[in-house]
């Protein structure tokens, strides 16, 4: 089944794509989670044509690559986000969004390919690094503001990410505190069943009597009866 990406999904592609999935994956996830819509024939013509005005404002050599670089030297996007106190994003920049903001505001249509980051999960300043052609390359300024507020200094930042840093870090040492002993607990749990199963003596072992094993005398010896016809 084709359909529309309205997100980037990870392993499937881009937001924007059209791209080919099972159909039970689109109906029982794609699209009731609007991470896609059915790629209609009107639907597939409209995002043809985006893409088609788009791609006469991308680079096509050395000499426009290098105006364009220019333009993206001075550019500064910002992201308005949801992020919790220690500065983590309810969510995620990515490379399609900073495509899509160049779009927006300067109308430069870069590849989301060619945009070197990671998806951003923290408020901060970066420089994203961009590829607009062959041999130019440039970095734009990017800042990720919490939302309704606006970014702390870089000491503030730092230490926002090292206690949060601090707390998965305790985290993760109490989850393996509590896989010890619950690993612990059932090993000696193990130990007192064995040790017990050791000590009972089975119900049928209990009732069973010894055979003795009673000698006949042989019949050429004292005491021996002889049995004749008479």
């Amino acid at each position: 089944m084709d359909v529309i990406l309205l997100k980037d999904v990870e392993k499937v592609g881009l937001r924007g794509e059209i791209v080919s999935v099972a159909r039970g994956y689109a109906r029982n996830f794609l699209l009731p989670r609007k991470l896609a819509e059915p790629a209609t024939a009107g639907r597939v013509a409209e995002v043809k044509r985006l893409e088609a005005e788009r791609a006469r404002h991308e680079a096509r050599s050395h000499e426009q690559a290098r105006e364009i670089a220019e333009v993206l030297g001075k550019t500064v996007l910002r992201f308005d986000v949801k992020a919790g106190p220690t500065g983590s994003l309810f969510g995620s920049v990515t490379a399609t969004d900073i495509a899509d903001e160049l779009w927006r505001t300067r109308k430069i249509r870069v590849d989301r390919r060619k945009i070197d980051i990671d998806v951003i999960k923290r408020i901060g300043r970066f420089s994203v690094p961009i590829h607009v052609y062959e041999d130019v390359d440039v970095e734009v300024k990017t800042l990720v503001v919490p939302e309704g507020g606006e970014l702390p200094p870089e000491e503030e930042l730092a230490a926002m990410e090292a206690a949060e840093a601090a707390e998965v870090e305790a985290a993760e040492a109490q989850a393996v505190d509590e896989a010890e002993a619950a690993e612990s607990a059932v090993a000696e749990a193990i130990a007192e069943d064995e040790a017990l199963a050791e000590d009972e003596v089975p119900a049928d072992e209990a009732l069973e009597q010894p055979v003795v094993d009673v000698e006949q005398p042989a019949a050429d010896e004292p005491g021996a009866e002889t049995v004749t016809d008479s």
